[in-house]
Parts: C-alpha cells; sequence; structure tokens
C-alpha cells in the first residue's frame, strides 16, 4: 500500500484535502482522525504537521508526502521535490527598521530572527554571508522592538502586517514558495508514486484548462484552429450542413473569454465552454 503524509492543520491542510478529493482518493470526515485507508487506491493517508512531513519521507518511512516548498528546504530533511501542486504560494523574505540594509549582504554580523532558520541560514551561506540567526514561532515581527533580532525573515504577502509595525521588506526574495510533493532522495522508480503523481497532474490540468466546442465555415478552420490550437491538435469533425465543421479544443481557462470573442468575430458560432473534471495527458 503507498503511504502518503497530508498536512493535518493549516492553510495546506484544505487545499491538500481538495486536490487529492478531485484525484479519486477519499479523505477523512473527522479532522481528528490520524489515519485513513483507502483500499480501493490501496492508499493509506497519515495526517501529520506541515513541518514534520519532509522528515518523515526523507527518513523513507513514508513513500511521498504533500509539503510547502519552504518547509522542505527548511527542514534539511533527505527529500526531494517531484511536483509543485499551485497552491498556498507564499514568498519569503527579510524585512528590518527602515534602511538598516539593502540586500543580504548588509546583513554581515545582525542578529536574525525567524521561523525558517535552516532555509535562512542556507541562504545566508549561498551569499557568504555570517549572521545570527534565532529561531522563533509565531509573529516574529515583535522580536525587533523586543530587542531580540535586529532583522526578520518571514513569509510577506502584502506587507501591511510589517508595515504597521515599522519595518520595510528589502532585498531579493529568499524563496518563492507552494505546496509540492516530495519523496525521498534518490528513490527508486516506484510504479504507484508514479501513478498518484499523474493523478495530481491531471488535477492542475482541469483545474488550467477548459473544453472549447465550436461550429464554424469549413474555409475558416485555418484561423479558427490559430487561435485554439489544443494541446497537440484540435479534433475537427465535419457537420451535417455543407460547409460547416465542428471543432473542440482544449484552451486556457483564463483566456477563455477572449477567444471566444475572437472566434465570434471570424464567423464561429455556438460556442460552448465546458469544464474539465480530470484527464490523462
Amino acid at each position: 500500500m503507498l503511504r502518503i503524509a497530508v498536512p493535518n492543520k493549516g492553510a495546506l491542510s484544505g487545499p491538500a484535502a481538495e486536490m487529492l478529493h478531485e484525484a479519486g482518493y477519499r479523505q477523512r470526515k473527522d479532522s481528528k482522525e490520524l489515519v485513513l485507508v483507502d483500499s480501493d487506491n490501496q492508499v493509506e493517508f497519515f495526517f501529520l504537521r506541515p513541518r514534520d512531513i519532509a522528515i518523515y519521507v526523507g527518513s523513507g518511512r513514508l513513500d511521498v508526502g504533500v509539503t510547502g516548498r519552504d518547509l522542505l528546504l527548511d527542514s534539511g530533511a533527505e527529500a526531494e521535490e517531484v511536483l509543485a501542486l499551485g497552491f498556498a504560494a507564499s514568498t519569503f523574505r527579510f524585512a528590518g527598521p527602515v534602511g538598516i540594509a539593502k540586500d543580504v549582504d548588509g546583513l554581515q554580523g545582525l542578529r536574525i530572527a525567524t521561523s525558517y532558520p535552516g532555509l535562512v541560514r542556507r541562504h545566508l551561506a549561498e551569499h557568504g554571508v555570517e549572521a545570527s540567526v534565532t529561531r522563533l514561532d509565531g509573529a516574529v515581527e515583535t522580536a525587533i522592538q523586543l530587542g531580540v533580532a535586529d532583522v526578520i525573515a518571514d513569509v510577506v504577502e502584502t506587507g501591511t502586517t510589517l508595515r504597521n509595525a515599522g519595518l520595510e521588506v528589502f532585498g531579493e526574495p529568499i524563496l518563492e514558495s507552494d505546496a509540492v510533493v516530495v519523496r525521498p532522495r534518490g528513490a527508486a522508480d516506484d510504479p504507484r508514486v508514479e501513478q498518484f503523481l499523474r493523478r495530481l497532474q491531471g488535477v492542475l490540468v482541469a483545474r488550467r484548462y477548459v473544453m472549447m466546442d465550436y461550429d464554424i465555415r469549413a474555409e475558416r478552420v485555418v484561423d479558427a484552429v490559430a487561435l485554439t490550437p489544443g494541446l497537440e491538435s484540435p479534433t475537427v469533425s465535419p457537420l451535417h450542413s455543407e460547409g460547416w465543421v465542428a471543432v473542440r479544443s482544449m484552451v486556457l481557462r483564463k483566456e477563455a473569454q477572449r477567444i471566444m470573442d475572437d472566434l465570434w468575430a471570424i464567423g464561429a458560432r455556438a460556442i460552448l465552454v465546458t469544464n474539465i473534471h480530470a484527464c490523462r495527458l
């Protein structure tokens, strides 16, 4: 049975459960449930703290897991990212009092507070900067006010919280993170893991694309196909009405409305857009 680690709470938990459900897997109904066996799919889910997942997977105790890229890199675990899942995006950056530093080189000899010490130490080492790094859990922006640190490193969304604390973001992002699938580093190919990844990739495609159907005069097919090339090639079928064809193609969801306008302008009619619930490419 494939053993999969899943976040038990936090920003990763809900979206991960939703994606796994879309991929055809059973998910728990009780948040207190720690282990769930999906016999139909020969999978066993373990609901763990997101911060611990990379460690369990890296140790080989579990075959694969869903966690954040930031948590993976911070853990130092013997695990590797194999698939980005496109949710729980975040940006990890330095912040401090106005003017304290312009970039990472300006952190030499300073004190840095963060909830991700492994990630920060790794970033500093890559830039040849020596600084004191202290791990704090929770709201690290108060560390400067209380004299524990000169600078903080934290997840930044809008920056409003930091500005309210009298801090400014500086330098390039330390990391752009989102949810990822991880497995033990250097693990041998496993058909069960490959099947799991294909299912998730199918969900990602289904979320990104829609199916578009429309009718067009045969002489305008080349122009229409240029607008809807599909992933490989669209399906073109003759209609009962002479001189007309039906076209079916996958298009990017975010571009669907514009494409419909462009198709209408060249004479396409009966333009329909439908969701894709699952796919294999």
